[in-house]
This record gives C-alpha cells, structure tokens and sequence, in this order.
C-alpha cells in the first residue's frame, strides 16, 4: 500500500513540475517582449516565486518519491531498459530545469540577451520530455 502512496504522490509532483517548466519559459517570452522597467519587475518576481516555490519544491518532491519506489522494488531495474531511459530523460529535464534557473538570473540581473522567439523553442522541450517519459513508462517499448 505505500508503494501506491509514493507512485500517486509522485505523479502529483511530477503534475506540478511541470507545470512549472511550462509555465516558466512563457513567462521568459512576456518578460522578454516587455519595454518598462514595471513590467520587467513584475517578471521578475513572479519568475522567482515560480522557481522557487513550486519548481524545486516539486522537482525535489519527484526526485524523492521516485527514489522511494525504486527502493521499495529494486527490480524495476531489471525490468528491461525503459527505466534506464526513463532516468536518463530525468536527468536531461533536471538540466533544463537548472537552465531555467540560470536564465531566471540573467533576467534578474538585466542580462537577457535572448528575443521571445528563443524562449517560445526553448518551452517546446519539456513537452518532447514529457512525452517521450510517459510512453517509456506506460508502453514500456523494451
């Protein structure tokens, strides 16, 4: 009964995560469309309370519910490979998450030197993760 207390709180944390990396990177198109320095501020702080509030808190709560499972069945392992490319995709999206964190700085310091387009592309890579990560998961291909 825990094991199914840990999968529905990690499908719950990942839910929000992604919200958050969703959410994010559209925020950088506003925030990098926007001419006043109100705006700007603005951003900036909704970007932070973003980041810091719901997406490293989530990402957290993901990472340590996932552990959780695997340690409750170590032979997911041994399952086949969707679990080791499922982890690696966790890892390339824990990358991007800290992306995100170094972009929200540059914004923070004024430094942005991307144009919303950029941040329009950069918000299509999670959907390719997350998507990618759930076929893995459900269909379990090999």
């Amino acid at each position: 009964m825990l094991y199914l207390w840990l999968k529905a709180l990690h499908i719950v944390a990942i839910v929000c995560w992604f919200a958050g990396l969703f959410y994010l990177p559209r925020l950088f198109v506003y925030h990098a469309m926007s001419e006043d320095q109100l705006s700007r501020e603005r951003f900036q702080t909704m970007e932070r309370k973003l980041y810091r509030g719901i997406m490293m808190p989530s990402m957290i709560a993901t990472l340590l519910f996932g552990i959780g499972m695997i340690a409750m069945n170590p032979g997911l392992f041994a399952t086949g490979g969707w679990l080791h490319a499922k982890l690696t995709l966790v890892i390339v999206l824990i990358g991007y998450h800290h992306l995100c964190g170094a972009q929200l700085k540059r914004f923070a310091r004024d430094q942005n030197n991307r144009s919303h387009v950029f941040y329009r592309w950069f918000n299509e890579f999670p959907v390719l993760l997350l998507l990618a990560i759930v076929i893995l998961v459900v269909v379990k291909p090999f």
